[in-house]
């Protein structure tokens, strides 16, 4: 989380520190939502190989993914479906969830396939 927070700029506390997510009402730290939206299009990159056939990527986020202050962490399971292909382009239905709660909603992706 520290490491994310350097490399994306984002300094705010509540990536970082349980005492100051606390403070303003959160259970603990919560992870950056880029960095959310990022691990669920790695799925996609993944699968496709290149990650300069992926034509388009949307997220809504839904809920924050809630990081304890325990060595276990957390996960966060992503999954993805195609949903149609035309034109040598598919497109993905993706979800992420963090236990029972939906951390992305209407996240969606094209891909070139060829």
């Amino acid at each position: 989380m520290v490491r994310y927070s350097g490399a994306s700029t984002d300094f705010n506390e509540i990536h970082f520190s349980d005492r100051h997510a606390r403070a303003i009402g959160l259970p603990s730290v919560v992870a950056h939502g880029m960095w959310t939206m990022g691990a669920g299009l790695k799925v996609v990159t993944d699968w496709v190989g290149d990650p300069a056939r992926v034509l388009s990527y949307f997220v809504r986020f839904t809920r924050p993914v809630v990081v304890p202050d325990t060595d276990e962490g957390v996960e966060v399971v992503y999954t993805a479906k195609v949903t149609g292909v035309e034109d040598g382009v598919a497109k993905l239905s993706l979800s992420a969830h963090c236990g029972e709660d939906a951390v992305l909603g209407a996240a969606r992706a094209e891909v070139r396939l060829d």
